[in-house]
């Protein structure tokens, strides 16, 4: 998205100064910032309360181990680690290599190493962590990575998005874009990717999440059977000297012929790494939006008359 003179009208007004407020603040100490991004997280836990009960409500469906507090200390866990996540995407614009490298330790770099050798492409299968972006910035400090990206409906933050991602990722992929997607990975270039939101029954299989079935994207074999690509699980935990990113070894024998068995392997994955560090996941997307057989949206329902399966 090249810069337009309407971004500058009036309505956008209150975007750009935020924008430049963000970006002074990103100038000061990264600890610093965090407390500030706790500030926001917990001021968007009491006024956001659509998300906040979002939050909740798939808290409660996926933890019913834990207590009615600590469920709810969860979901203020969460809004602080929302609030942290949003400097941390704002650095892995605006901070130099230099500035961020001390930060990020990489495990596992030699298995993405050995998935390109392949010569196919590499999907980096991630899920939306609060400091994925940062994570992804630390990945292309070592490697040309390509990403995909949901465009913003806010034009401001949307040009900000593209500039930010086009300076650092090799190229940036719409969602939609699954031509270009399949061109980068014939071309053996990582692509960033995380299927684990909620796309609709469209090309989606319903295949358990924390023991809920839950619409999942069969974009990720598709994509490997297209191109021949390797799989390579990418994740990110924000630790408390900085963020570890872990890649983990190829997927054997993916994509198999059984869809809801291939979405079955990746929601374990990401339920394995969510649960490491429950806070830091995005539950403020309502991920179990849609249902089989248009049962009742757990949205729009008391929870407690619900069963937690299906």
């Amino acid at each position: 998205m090249q810069f337009s003179y309407r971004l500058l009208a009036p309505r956008y007004w209150l975007w750009w100064l935020g924008m430049g407020i963000l970006w002074n603040v990103t100038r000061l100490p990264l600890r610093w910032q965090l407390e500030i991004g706790k500030i926001l997280g917990i001021t968007g836990y009491y006024l956001a309360a659509r998300r906040r009960h979002i939050a909740e409500v798939n808290i409660r469906l996926c933890f019913p181990e834990l207590s009615a507090t600590q469920q709810q200390t969860l979901v203020k866990q969460h809004f602080l680690s929302l609030g942290m996540g949003l400097l941390e995407m704002l650095n892995a614009w605006w901070s130099s290599d230099e500035r961020l490298e001390k930060f990020g330790k990489i495990e596992g770099l030699e298995h993405l190493q050995q998935a390109l050798s392949r010569g196919h492409g590499v999907i980096l299968l991630s899920a939306h962590f609060a400091s994925l972006e940062i994570a992804t910035r630390f990945l292309i400090m070592q490697l040309p990575v390509h990403a995909t990206y949901r465009p913003h409906e806010n034009p401001v933050v949307e040009y900000w998005m593209q500039k930010n991602r086009a300076a650092h990722a090799e190229k940036a992929i719409p969602r939609e874009s699954v031509r270009e997607m399949v061109r980068s990975l014939r071309d053996n270039k990582p692509l960033w990717f995380a299927p684990d939101q909620n796309f609709g029954h469209k090309s989606s299989v319903f295949a358990p999440f924390f023991g809920i079935p839950a619409a999942t994207t069969t974009a990720t074999a598709r994509l490997a059977r297209l191109s021949g690509a390797a799989v390579v699980p990418f994740f990110v935990k924000r630790v408390a000297t900085g963020y570890q990113v872990v890649l983990q070894p190829m997927l054997n024998h993916f994509p198999g012929e059984d869809e809801v068995e291939n979405a079955i392997k990746i929601n374990q994955l990401i339920e394995q790494q969510v649960r490491q560090a429950p806070e830091q996941y995005l539950w403020v997307h309502r991920r179990f939006k849609d249902r089989p057989d248009g049962a009742t949206s757990f949205y729009r329902t008391d929870l407690t008359s619900l069963s937690h399966v299906d």
